[in-house]
């Protein structure tokens, strides 16, 4: 793809205008590397300076473009399964939570319909963390920056689980008399990962991430520049002025639109009493991988 062509994708996209990136930190630390050898479950995204965001376009919570630097870490390769969360609840280190419609509990489908404290609490139960909203665009972009996990081309049933012409869930329906059109997450690893070997990072579920939400980067300011930022308050609680935690990624239900690496959106972490079927992944700093790898028999 020439640069010509790429720029004139972009634009027809309404994903990228003609401002150039805020430049990037003056000075970043050198990233480690990646653990000699595999984490079972996870990937590894290696440190450095991304392009977040975009200009222009039609989603202003994703302007500007900026430079940001993120330090080495793990994430999870596939969404947190309805089998794991449960597994999980069984053994009393998770809040019960989970779908409120049937046909979504498969025990490889993606748990849906948890708070973001729920899925908090299953990440730091599994020695991992939700990761920061920069974390997560950084391996949703992958190592050429595209603006899907797989590059620059739209979203597509062949690339991800969403709502095309045929329905929500690319046509699949759900195994009921009132809510068959409602469709359903397929089970996670359904359509091929991205380059770093992420699947799902585009469709089937929204993701939580861990950071407060601002209504763009430019009114998060520098709480969302930098080195390893963590959004509004670095991401403590309570944080005055924020009240609502961000979902990534689109899901089976919104169209090709929604599926992108850049799209936010905003909802209140406690998942009511407007409720939505939000699932979740982990990350794992390289402190978090070594303990991990070191505890498995």
């Amino acid at each position: 793809m020439t640069a010509a062509w790429r720029g004139a994708l972009l634009l027809g996209l309404g994903l990228v205008g003609l401002a150039r990136a805020e430049p990037p930190p003056t000075s970043t630390p050198t990233p480690q590397p990646c653990l000699d050898g595999p984490v079972a479950g996870l990937a590894c995204v290696p440190g450095g300076l991304f392009t977040r965001g975009v200009d222009g376009g039609r989603h202003p919570p994703a302007r500007p473009r900026a430079r940001v630097w993120v330090g080495t870490f793990y994430m999870d390769t596939h969404e947190v399964t309805y089998g794991a969360y449960k597994a999980c609840e069984k053994a009393g280190r998770c809040p019960k939570a989970g779908p409120n419609y049937r046909d979504f509990d498969n025990p490889r489908q993606p748990i849906n319909g948890v708070s973001w404290y729920d899925a908090k609490a299953f990440c730091e139960a599994h020695g991992k963390h939700l990761p920061t909203e920069a974390e997560w665009e950084k391996a949703a972009r992958g190592p050429d920056g595209g603006l899907y996990p797989w590059g620059d081309a739209p979203a597509t049933c062949a690339r991800a689980i969403i709502r095309d012409a045929r329905g929500r869930s690319c046509g699949h329906t759900q195994r009921s008399r009132t809510h068959a059109d409602v469709g359903r997450p397929e089970p996670v690893g359904s359509r091929p990962p991205n380059a770093y070997g992420l699947y799902d990072m585009a469709g089937n579920a929204w993701e939580w991430v861990a950071d407060w939400y601002s209504p763009s980067w430019k009114a998060c300011g520098e709480a969302c520049q930098g080195v390893d930022p963590k959004g509004p308050c670095g991401g403590a609680q309570p944080c005055p002025g924020h009240t609502q935690k961000v979902v990534r990624g689109g899901s089976w239900y919104w169209p090709a639109e929604y599926a992108t690496a850049v799209y936010r959106r905003p909802h209140v972490p406690a998942n009511r009493p407007v409720f939505h079927h939000f699932g979740f992944r982990c990350a794992a700093s390289l402190e978090e991988a070594r303990a991990l790898r070191s505890a498995r028999p």
